[in-house]
């Protein structure tokens, strides 16, 4: 048996090679990527899938994708904010109805900025309506509040001195002047350090920005809040400030 095969190979004569066996032309690029037919199978239907063209839906409104329902929203005036709501109503009242197609009104008797959906409103726009509004009337300025409409990535996140310690009398209005600084100089500084916009209300601190960027600047909060000396808080945001403008 050797012998024979040694001789055909000697000889230069092709063996024959079974049909269950592939030959590989060396002139020819071949995929070496090997599946079962089942696979082959499933591939090949999933490429006729493809091919067949997709239907193309129009955009809905919001009154068509709930069933032409009109939606509400109702957003409370605090008193300390009815003032500049009275002088801002115009910059507030243009990016509602011109960008976000909603009906807009203010009711005098329950002190309420009322906003109702209309035929042309897209869907989200009455809850952007309403996160722009409620940031407003936490203390934002309008030009930082409109932010809310235009990006997707900006949150408004709330919380109160005592949440991060339990403190009373002086020891919580000596915390409070600690976050804000002499003039507000602390908290220009962690606002410009981590690009967020912070509104101190007595006991209540509003902060809007990333979601990273809130991380930031809580932290710089807490550290105040807990004790910690302004001038350490003031290198961590220094920083911060350099990583930050490194990265962007």
């Amino acid at each position: 048996m050797t012998t024979e095969m040694e001789m055909d190979m000697d000889s230069g004569v092709d063996v024959p090679m079974s049909s269950a066996s592939t030959t590989i032309d060396p002139s020819v690029v071949q995929s070496r990527i090997r599946q079962s037919m089942s696979l082959q199978k499933a591939d090949q239907e999933e490429k006729m899938d493809d091919d067949v063209d997709q239907p193309v839906f129009p955009q809905l409104s919001a009154a068509q994708a709930n069933g032409n329902k009109v939606e509400y929203r109702r957003v409370r005036c605090p008193p300390h904010r009815y003032t500049p709501l009275r002088e801002h109503w115009e910059q507030i009242l243009t990016p509602l109805v011109e960008y976000l197609k909603l009906q807009v009104r203010f009711n005098t008797k329950s002190r309420c900025v009322e906003m109702k959906t209309s035929p042309h409103s897209l869907m989200g726009a009455l809850q952007k309506g309403a996160d722009f509004v409620s940031a407003f009337m936490m203390g934002f300025e309008v030009q930082d509040a409109v932010a809310l409409l235009r990006l997707d990535d900006l949150y408004v996140e709330s919380f109160q001195v005592t949440d991060v310690k339990l403190l009373k009398g002086d020891h919580l209005s000596r915390a409070i002047g600690r976050v804000a600084g002499q003039d507000g100089k602390t908290r220009f500084a962690i606002e410009n350090a981590t690009r967020t916009r912070i509104v101190i209300a007595d006991q209540r601190i509003h902060m809007l920005g990333s979601y990273a960027n809130l991380r930031m600047a809580r932290n710089a909060i807490c550290d105040l809040i807990l004790g910690a000396p302004p001038g350490k808080v003031y290198n961590n945001m220094r920083n911060v400030a350099k990583r930050m403008s490194e990265r962007y």
